[in-house]
């Protein structure tokens, strides 16, 4: 083996194998007081480790280019991805989420490793320091009280129809079937999609079950209610009736994380025969990175709420 492969292998491979420590250590349920991938140490300190681990490993010629500095630490957290992937650690919605940050992050972290290398500082000093500061940031982190954030997801659309009929559509949604399911994102996502939710009966206290695949079920209980103008409706999922495989912990809707509290439809006339349907929903975010969790969870959210109303646009203009 020639030494530039071979310094290519420990850089790459010692950054991806650390990589995974990290990953399977915070995975580890028993140790959730200390560590925990949902985590600010996790999401944004892990990849610019990597980066700096990849960039300071790595041949000195290439260190000095500062395209390496900023690309090279790409490919650890991209070979992470697929491992991951590949034993089923980590989820594909979870990876399109966070891989943006972790790219970004081990950029930075590049950077950085690069300095230190170019400056030829303590080498044995900095490494150990650089792979031991998730495991003593992270209990820190872990006894910060984690603050809920409450979101609300906003959507809307103009239909031209009468009052009864599109308010016909909102209370009582037929079956779904698979051609008329716009929700590309959270079905790239691997969420379960809608399927029908009808209203036992019109008014405050009715109730209803919005159904999606795979048994994911949202028990809706009406709190407020005005004939063809309004109804607003407390959500509750059925997070732990079913099957861990629907969908990834980390954003597993009513779980530890990402949870849906109410929803309220509004029908606004506009024009004579043209309607605005409102629908919104407020959802909580616990984690100690809401600022960022939060933007997915209204993302999600509004395509799922897209959905419904093209839904009831193209049954009601029927």
């Amino acid at each position: 083996m020639n030494k530039k492969l071979k310094n290519i292998i420990i850089a790459f491979g010692i950054a991806t194998l650390y990589a995974l420590i990290v990953r399977l250590t915070f995975g580890v349920k028993a140790w959730g007081s200390l560590f925990s991938v949902m985590s600010i140490t996790f999401l944004f300190l892990l990849p610019s480790i990597i980066g700096a681990l990849t960039v300071y490993l790595s041949d000195l010629e290439k260190v000095k280019k500062t395209w390496y500095r900023i690309c090279a630490p790409w490919l650890p957290i991209l070979l992470f991805l697929l491992i991951t992937l590949a034993f089923a650690i980590e989820g594909w919605a979870c990876w399109l989420m966070i891989l943006p940050v972790f790219l970004i992050a081990a950029s930075i972290g590049g950077l950085f490793g690069g300095y230190l290398k170019l400056k030829k500082r303590n080498d044995k000093l900095n490494i150990s320091l650089l792979v031991l500061i998730p495991f003593l940031i992270s209990p820190v982190e872990q006894l910060i009280e984690k603050i809920p954030g409450t979101y609300k997801a906003y959507t809307y659309i103009d239909i031209h129809s009468n009052t009864e009929k599109i308010w016909k559509n909102v209370t009582r949604v037929k079956t779904i079937e698979k051609d008329d399911d716009t929700g590309y994102l959270t079905a790239f996502l691997g969420f379960p999609r809608p399927l029908k939710a009808e209203l036992n009966y019109n008014g405050v206290g009715a109730y209803r079950e919005a159904i999606f695949t795979n048994g994911l079920i949202f028990r809706e209980a009406v709190i407020e209610y005005e004939e063809n103008k309004k109804m607003v409706f407390s959500i509750k999922a059925n997070t732990y009736e079913i099957p861990s495989t629907t969908l990834d912990e980390h954003i597993l809707i009513g779980g530890k994380y990402f949870d849906v509290l109410n929803g309220t439809y509004e029908l606004e006339k506009m024009d004579e025969g043209k309607f605005r349907l409102h629908l919104y929903s407020n959802f909580k975010m616990n984690t100690t990175f809401n600022f960022y969790a939060g933007w997915w969870g209204k993302i999600i959210m509004k395509d799922i709420q897209n959905n419904i109303l093209k839904v009831v646009k193209k049954r009601a203009e029927e």
